[in-house]
This record gives structure tokens, sequence and C-alpha cells, in this order.
């Protein structure tokens, strides 16, 4: 093959990426080196590129997508349990693979991934957007089986993120309950199919875009609500004045927070999921009594297995937009500014 590929870079900041000629990698021992079928885009790549110079945590230039599906090209030295040929999903959140939480599959948050430097694809290590992808370990690679990787490749952050943050209030999301999910675009219309598949909770969901809210009605949400200040009334109309047992808050800024923050009820969880900057005050009288508030971060490599699962059952469909490598600086301005309701997933 060709010593050199095409690569989305993201070079220098307040720019924006390009589409350069990079040299191929070559796996080392337990390295794997993929052809990528498909890397997601994700606001996390509109967040780190917003980033002002003094704040900037990576080295440049990054290659960005931390959304990716392979298929196996070359094997490091050392024995593999996967085989060239195969087709897999990439787990993100690369840990040390040895602390108590890495040994529990939480790579999520591994207690010396920062210290090590360890950083996930496209956030810190080369990414997912360019036509090869080294991993550096196959532990981080899940068989991906007969889903298609256009549509399975966003379950990697935008169906695996929101899964971990359903998964832990589950036992709240009983018959009667409900769950709003607020903001439907990328990981909440996923969320939405997620709450329906996995419990009987009402699922009310919550945007300032109509269009996205259409969607979050189409795969599953029995109820929509527009994202303003009358948001929160509106949802404690709908549920008999108590609000939601549980809350996510797929956008994560001070508007939508401030939304979530009164739409949950007594007992109730509230997920900041987003990274929008919001923050929610808690405290005694500042919330209902006893609502636990999180800040959880994409999920454990069990859990991706799961997802996969369940979009193999059909219980779970990202609703996608594939563009070509050599587009991808311009989808990421569309993107930015809205226009892609679901997914945008760049096929090389």
């Amino acid at each position: 093959m060709s010593r050199t590929m095409k690569a989305v870079q993201y070079r220098r900041v307040g720019n924006r990426p390009e589409v350069v000629e990079v040299e191929i990698p070559e796996p080392g021992p337990g390295q794997v080196l993929l052809k990528v079928d498909a890397a997601g885009m994700c606001h996390s790549d509109i967040a780190v590129m917003s980033w002002p110079e003094e704040e900037f945590p990576y080295s440049l230039p990054l290659t960005l997508g931390h959304e990716g599906i392979g298929t196996v090209s070359a094997l490091g030295p050392g024995d593999h349990s996967c085989a060239e040929g195969e087709r897999m999903a990439v787990y993100g959140p690369w840990g040390c693979g040895l602390c108590h939480m890495c040994a529990q599959g939480k790579e999520n948050y591994c207690d010396h991934a920062a210290r090590l430097g360890i950083r996930p694809p496209g956030l810190g290590a080369p990414g997912a957007m360019a036509e090869y992808l080294l991993v550096d370990d196959e532990r981080h690679l899940v068989p991906l089986g007969d889903l298609d990787p256009v549509e399975a490749a966003p379950l990697t952050d935008a169906g695996l993120t929101p899964y971990h943050a359903i998964k832990k209030s589950l036992p709240k999301l009983v018959g009667g309950s409900t769950a709003v999910v607020i903001g439907t675009g990328g990981l909440g219309h996923v969320a939405v199919q997620l709450l329906r598949a996995l419990s009987p909770t009402k699922v009310i969901a919550v945007d300032v875009s109509e269009q996205k809210l259409e969607l979050a009605h189409r795969v599953g949400a029995q109820h929509t609500v527009l994202s303003d200040e009358s948001a929160p009334g509106k949802v404690r109309d709908l549920t008999a004045g108590f609000g939601a047992e549980v809350v996510f808050d797929f956008v994560g800024n001070s508007a939508t927070t401030a939304i979530a923050a009164k739409c949950t009820r007594t007992e109730g969880d509230l997920a900041v999921v987003g990274i929008g900057g919001g923050t929610v005050p808690v405290g005694f009288g500042s919330m209902p009594f006893e609502v636990s508030v999180s800040a959880p971060y994409w999920g454990s490599r069990s859990e991706l297995i799961e997802v996969l699962e369940l979009a193999r059952a059909g219980s779970v469909r990202v609703h996608v937009d594939s563009f070509g490598l050599d587009e991808t600086p311009e989808v990421y301005e569309r993107f930015h500014r809205g226009e892609i309701p679901g997914r945008a997933v760049i096929v090389p």
C-alpha cells in the first residue's frame, strides 16, 4: 500500500481543519492498524477547536475523530486475538489497562491516564478521520459483526455515552416514571431510543430546534417541548406537577442546566452529559430534596459491547448523513451551525 494517507487534521489554533497527506503509521508490538471504514463527527471536536491557545491541552497537528470503525489491516509483533480482515469498532477512552477502574473495563475513568499522557484517538492521540488508524491495544477493539459501519461508528460515543448515563438511572425508570432528554441531536436522539428500549418510562424531548424535536418524536419520544423559559412548566404539566424522575442534559450550557434543575423531581437524577460549560447549584433548598447530580463521561468497554448488541437487535439506530473525507472541513461548519440533525459520518 502507499506509504501516505489522507487525514483530517486540526493544525493551528483558531483555524479550520485541513485535509492533508501524512505517513501511514506502522503498528508496533501489540498494536493494530485499521483501515478506517467510517468515522463519526462529534460536538466534542467543535469544543476542542474552540479552545483558546493558552488553554489548548493537546499537541498539534491533531488528526480528528474519536468515533471509529475499521478493518484490521496489519498487526504489530506479538500474539493477537483479532485477525487481518476483521471489522472492528474502536473503544475510544483509552486507559492504562492496569488500575482498579481499568480492571473493571471502566477505562473512561482510568486513574492514571492523565498522568501517563494517555489520550483517546482524536482527543489527543491521532484519530479516525483518516484512511488508517493505529490502535494502541486490541483490548480497545470490539468485533462489529454484521452491523453497517457507517451507522455503527457513532455508537462508539453517541450511543455509548447516553447508554452509560441511562444505565445508572434504570432503577428509577419504572412504570409511571418520566425521563426528560434535553438536546435531541446526535446523542439525544439515541438516548430517546435507548430509554424506550430499556425501560417503560415516558420520554419528554426538549430542544430549541423543531427539526430535532420532530426527529425525537419519530424515534420514540411521547412528548416534545421547545427549550425556552416555559419548558420547565410544560414538563411539570406533563408530570402532574412533580417533575421527572430522571433528566438528561445533552447540551450542558447555562441555559439548559437551569431548565434541567427545574424539571427534576424529589429524589430524582440529573445527569449533565453535554460539555457546554453550565453548572447546577447543589445545596439545601437549591433543588428538590435528595436529587442526585452527576457529570458522566463516555462509558465502559463492556457497555460498548452491550450497545452494539442493542443495535444488532434493532433497538437503536443512529440517524446519519455520510460524507467523503475531502468534504470534512465544510461538514464541520455545517455541523457547528446545527444543520445536521443527527450524526455526520465521514467515509474515507
